[in-house]
């Protein structure tokens, strides 16, 4: 069968300060690649809508499916999935993803018959079924499928994330990815789960509480194929393990693979692993992206870090030991206040990292979503995107954006200003000598992507695709917000089940958290 996968558009962030591969999409394709089928990917984050419109009518798939890892996609998403519909009345149309994986049934009452199924969990074990399904019938029969005749069977964890590779010879415009300075950049992924349960986050309930490692071996030789100088490790906290980046390390080193990298991970993991780190600045580590959330104990315990402020400032000394540039995020309470904005500025001035602001969020999938005592001031997906406010501010909502952008604003000039102007214009020229513009258009689009009257004006865009709401407000059983409920343990040498990070909580014996 023809087989079209799409991303949706950029999101308000990703127009300025990062566009990365869609790296699961590629995963997906390459395992309906290997299932026989030919399949062909749209990224609407660097391909235009009209060359989606053409290659609809001149590609003809049988089949559709659109990528969903944020909310804020769905209603362009929707809007597609209507478009193929009417052009190809026979196009099977499926969503997957992370997001959309916690609001299956929702969505496809919206969609209002122009999609036919939604895939919960992870997309590669479902693939082969799901496309043997559409073209033999059985659609029940497909694990984490959802559909207007009811649901398959529970979503599966992929078995090895060694396999298989992602099919990055299907995506066009490789350039057009970046992160920052690292112009062009691509992306691998180690490690998949996270064992801590940060009550903001839906990482660890998505996966179950699972977490699953590459093996050093795989992980190097599809680093050998990555032909761009950069690469982002997108590994939810990397090196967790420290044998395991050690073993990726000594891969690498033994092919003399040098590339400049960029990865996530916490302040305790650094405290505990520090030697891993400094290896892989050897290797060319350059960006760190540290989640401190907050600056202040309280703010730490609200959303359930399990560090403390000391931890985070320890960390940083660290980092900048160990000549690591560190990018800090901190999660902006609707809350906030004009002093405490004042108070966040002078800590990012304070600080020579990077710091980055996101709006807090309550998300399906997060336990916040259940618990936050404040009703949602809009239901519009387009404004689930960390950078809006959709619960109640506490200053005026204009007041609350104008804030927020002139705190965005410090920030910036801080690292883009006339006082580093010196060192963004080295690296301006690098880039562009290499024919990469990614970076030099980031310089001065700030002021039209972070903008309070645009981020105003978003309210009031007539909304035709609502989030739907809580079922409850209160705190739930884990089990309830998994979407993979029986996640595979993962084993050491011996075959026992290694012991969780300090600080994270044990899973069970079936690989949960305890609900308590």
């Amino acid at each position: 069968m023809r087989v079209m996968l799409v991303h949706p558009s950029a999101l308000m962030y990703s127009e300025l300060f990062l566009r990365l591969e869609p790296l699961g999409l590629e995963r997906v394709a390459a395992a309906i690649r290997e299932a026989g089928h030919e399949v062909r990917v749209v990224d609407l984050q660097v391909l235009s809508r009209d060359l989606l419109d053409r290659e609809l009518v001149s590609y003809a798939p049988e089949v559709l499916g659109i990528g969903l890892n944020y909310l804020a996609n769905i209603p362009e998403a929707i809007e597609i999935a209507q478009m193929t519909k009417t052009v190809l009345p026979h196009c099977f149309v499926f969503f997957g993803g992370h997001s959309v994986s916690f609001i299956a049934d929702h969505v496809l009452e919206q969609a209002d018959g122009a999609v036919d199924a939604v895939v919960r969990g992870e997309g590669e074990p479902a693939m082969a079924p799901l496309m043997a399904a559409v073209r033999d019938g059985g659609l029940k029969s497909v694990p984490g499928l959802v559909s207007t005749a009811g649901r398959g069977p529970a979503p599966l964890l992929l078995d090895s994330l060694d396999e298989p590779r992602p099919a990055r010879d299907l995506m066009r415009k490789r350039n057009r990815y970046f992160i920052g300075e690292l112009d062009p950049c691509a992306s691998i992924e180690f490690t998949r789960g996270c064992p801590w349960d940060c009550s903001f986050c839906s990482a660890w309930t998505f996966y179950g509480r699972s977490y699953r490692k590459a093996s050093p071996q795989a992980a190097a030789e599809e680093m050998a194929s990555i032909r761009e100088p950069n690469v982002f490790i997108v590994d939810d906290v990397a090196f967790i393990r420290p044998e395991h980046g050690d073993g990726i390390a000594a891969e690498l080193e033994r092919r003399r693979i040098r590339k400049r990298y960029y990865l996530e991970t916490r302040s305790d993991v650094l405290l505990r692993n520090e030697e891993v780190f400094a290896r892989w600045r050897r290797l060319g580590l350059k960006y760190m992206f540290l989640g401190m959330e907050a600056i202040d104990a309280e703010g730490l315990d609200l959303y359930r870090k399990r560090v403390s402020p000391d931890d985070n400032f320890r960390a940083l000394e660290r980092a900048r030991k160990l000549g690591i540039t560190v990018a800090i995020n901190l999660i902006v309470d609707p809350a906030w206040d004009e002093e405490r904005f004042r108070v966040v500025r002078e800590f990012a001035l304070s600080v020579p990292e990077i710091v980055h602001l996101t709006v807090m969020t309550p998300y399906p999938g997060t336990e916040v979503w259940h618990t936050e005592a404040r009703q949602l001031t809009t239901r519009d997906y387009r404004l689930f995107d960390i950078q809006h406010a959709v619960v109640p501010t506490t200053l005026p909502l204009d007041a609350f954006y104008r804030e927020l952008v002139r705190t965005q604003a410090v920030i910036n000039r801080k690292h883009l200003g006339l006082r580093t102007a010196a060192g963004a214009l080295g690296v301006l020229g690098r880039n562009l000598a290499r024919g990469q513009t990614n970076f030099a258009r980031m310089l001065w689009k700030f002021g039209r992507v972070y903008n309070a009257e645009r981020q105003l004006a978003d309210h009031a865009r007539p909304v035709r695709y609502h989030l739907p709401l809580p079922e409850r407000r209160a705190t739930p059983g884990r089990r309830e917000l998994y979407v993979h409920t029986r996640p595979v343990r993962t084993r050491t040498a011996d075959g026992t089940a290694p012991a969780e990070p300090d600080g994270a909580p044990a899973p069970e014996a079936d690989g949960t958290a305890p609900s308590g």
